[in-house]
């Protein structure tokens, strides 16, 4: 922001292509898919406009400034800042939606208040042409009073220069003239107290301030901005009822009078069906639409474990290989044992499981991309009321699968305080992405890689199990709180479909790409450092055997801690090494497995990198000559991480979402506390049931 003279804001409708224009004009890489409410949050980035920088602001999708949720309210908030002239753009662009301009320009019309320059950036022109649309752009321009109208497609990266040419010259254009917005003459007398007002409080323009008096007359208030006392409200708003203006509907009543004078009626062939439509009468049905959302889900951790054999096994051979060689390379000593049993025996284990995690990803991608996952908040609503929510909370839980912290953030899109902190409350039970390497670690080590129902491959199914318990536990927890959390009103929910679109294999490749990559460098860089501090609590003290000093696992800091809690997890089946996995693993719950993978390094007794699942396997009890590690104490292990509290992340997000340290902490406790008795109940009944 420093090295840029001029800043422009971005703006428009959700799933308007905004952020995508976004990227190409910055070059960044934010998430876009295909549905709304993707932005939650302001983002800053950088682009060369004819050579010079220029900042640009991408605010969340709005549909208008009287915001009904959070991230909403962020750009309500930002142009109450930018009226009072706190940090004012030199230009807007305004996104709209070509295929739906009517109802995109009414936000426009807001942000022409201020008196600065917009550009109306026609997005999706390819889609209007294929559908016939005729857009005259100089005449929408010159009626609506705007700096230019540029038709663009984000998608196909078409009128991007003629866009960055029309920013260039709408920056060093200063002064721009208000729009002719017509009000009738009744209506500005009523509101010319609340005009006045906003002319004396903060020394407005006569148009600005007509635009606030109207917004407050219509909600009664305007965020960042002061409002009237309530004495000269409820005389405005006698005297619009008296001229027959309900004023609940003043502003979009005058603006969409404005907009239907001035936006030709297009010529639109109309379709008896359109292709979404005919393909949401099979998707979206009532009973066969979650039978096949549950299909997908079942295909997608089949997936998991049956397209990712093949890479995992030449990472997991590469990783020994590599690390056998540092150890024949190297000198014997400290230094070489840190290298082969700390770094790349603990930190490269974690690598093995990434093509599982890019396989997921890739999936959810494809689903966003295609205009799926809307209709799944759609489809699911009904059940989700039934538990205390709405559909609004089916995308932040299904983002819960990747990763928790944006599913948190993303609930900022419900207008609803008591369904979003449900929501933020039940989120992080959902099997994120960190889960999955202790899941396929497990199952793949312990549960029989064989067909069952002559279809579904028994891992695959184990995986299945594994997320549809969270999910469900999920749900029934929504309907508990909701119970206890008093809200004074019921939102309700309406979610705009966005048409069908054959996915940008560029587009998912990337999003995949960047998700892959933080998981190796920001989830890598704490495993890496957790790494190297277990293999100095697993490699000291050195013990005296008589013939000098060696390393004994069982002598260790490492087991001293382990040992020390585990009388609390032996009830659950959990020996010491994996207590002290639980503990790391408050970090990041993926640093479970290379909590293993580093004390079994260390425990081995030859100089090179061993296989975390053969050394699973072959461990036994020094005392009863028993395996530490059954189907069934792997099945506790993974009942215990379905609901565990291991993520320190996601409860920092939880405290800056809710603005409180009380939820954060109720959620460690709740969830700590089910995964204990949940992880109980499976080991014991599976004793008392005959498995050993």
């Amino acid at each position: 922001m420093s090295e840029a003279k001029h800043s422009i804001a971005l703006l428009g409708n959700p799933n308007s292509g905004k952020t995508a224009l976004f990227n190409i004009l910055t070059g960044l890489n934010q998430k876009v898919s295909n549905y709304p409410g993707v932005t939650v949050e302001q983002t800053i980035g950088m682009a060369q406009i004819e050579n010079s920088p220029v900042a640009i602001i991408d605010l969340p999708g709005t549909y208008s400034l009287v915001p009904e949720s959070h991230d909403e309210a962020i750009v309500a908030e930002e142009f109450g800042k930018w009226a009072k002239g706190e940090n004012t753009p030199d230009c807007i662009i305004s996104v709209v939606d070509s295929t739906n301009v009517m109802r995109n320009l009414y936000l426009t019309t807001q942000l022409m208040d201020l008196g600065i320059p917009v550009v109306i950036a026609l997005n999706m022109i390819d889609l209007a042409r294929e559908k016939s649309l005729e857009i005259n752009c100089e005449k929408l321009k010159n009626d609506l009073g705007v700096f230019s109208v540029i038709p663009v497609s984000a998608r196909l990266k078409e009128g991007v220069n003629d866009l960055k040419k029309s920013i260039s010259q709408a920056i060093r254009r200063k002064n721009e003239t208000p729009p002719n917005f017509p009000i009738p003459a009744p209506v500005q007398n009523a509101i010319l107290p609340l005009q006045n007002w906003y002319e004396d409080t903060f020394q407005f323009s006569e148009f600005l301030s007509r635009s606030f008096a109207i917004r407050s007359a219509t909600v009664g208030s305007t965020n960042g901005i002061g409002s009237p006392d309530s004495p000269l409200m409820d005389a405005c708003k006698m005297d619009l009822k008296m001229i027959g203006f309900p004023h609940e509907t003043l502003e979009p009543t005058l603006r969409y009078h404005w907009l239907d004078q001035v936006v030709p009626k297009a010529e639109i062939p109309i379709e008896k069906r359109s292709r979404s439509e005919k393909m949401d009468e099979v998707l979206t049905h009532p009973w066969g639409g979650p039978l096949i959302f549950v299909g997908l889900l079942t295909f997608i951790f089949q997936a998991i474990f049956s397209w990712a054999g093949i890479p995992m096994n030449m990472i997991d051979n590469s990783i020994a290989r590599f690390g056998n060689w540092v150890a024949h390379q190297l000198p014997p000593g400290l230094l070489t044992d840190l290298l082969v049993e700390g770094i790349i025996g603990g930190a490269g284990a974690i690598l093995i499981f990434l093509p599982q995690i890019l396989i997921l990803i890739f999936f959810m991608t494809l689903l966003e991309d295609f205009g799926y996952m809307a209709r799944v908040a759609i489809m699911m609503d009904k059940a989700m009321t039934k538990v205390g929510l709405h559909g609004r909370s089916v995308l932040p839980l299904m983002s819960g699968y990747a990763c928790a912290i944006p599913g948190i953030m993303a609930t900022r899109t419900i207008e609803s305080w008591k369904e979003r902190l449900v929501t933020i409350l039940v989120l992080p039970l959902m099997s994120c992405s960190a889960r999955l390497p202790i899941y396929a670690l497990m199952i793949g080590a312990f549960i029989p890689n064989q067909t069952v129902f002559g279809y579904f491959g028994l891992q695959g199914l184990t995986m299945v199990l594994m997320y549809f318990l969270g999910t469900v536990t999920a749900l029934i927890l929504s309907l508990v709180f909701s119970s206890w959390i008093k809200t004074e009103k019921k939102s309700s929910f309406i979610m705009e479909l966005p048409p069908y679109r054959i996915p940008l294999m560029r587009s998912v490749f990337r999003q995949v790409y960047t998700r892959g990559k933080l998981f190796v460098t920001d989830a890598g860089k704490i495993i890496m450092a957790i790494s190297i501090v277990l293999w100095f609590l697993a490699s000291f003290p050195k013990v005296d055997s008589g013939n000098g000093q060696e390393q004994t696992i069982h002598s260790s800091y490492a087991a001293k801690i382990g040992k020390t809690i585990e009388p609390m997890i032996a009830p659950l089946g959990f020996d010491w090494k994996i207590g002290l996995g639980l503990v790391t693993s408050f970090a990041a719950r993926e640093v479970m497995v290379s909590t293993l993978a580093t004390i079994y390094n260390v425990e081995n007794v030859k100089d090179e990198v061993v296989s975390l699942s053969d050394a699973m396997k072959r461990d036994k009890d020094p005392l009863t000559g028993q395996n530490i590690f059954t189907p069934l104490v792997a099945l506790s292990l993974m009942v215990f991480y379905v609901y565990a509290a291991q993520c320190m992340a996601t409860f920092a997000i939880v405290k800056r979402e809710t603005n409180s340290w009380k939820w954060p902490v109720f959620m460690v406790v709740y969830m700590t506390g089910l995964a204990y008795f949940g992880s109980l109940i499976v080991y014991q009944g599976g004793l008392m049931m005959g498995f050993s």
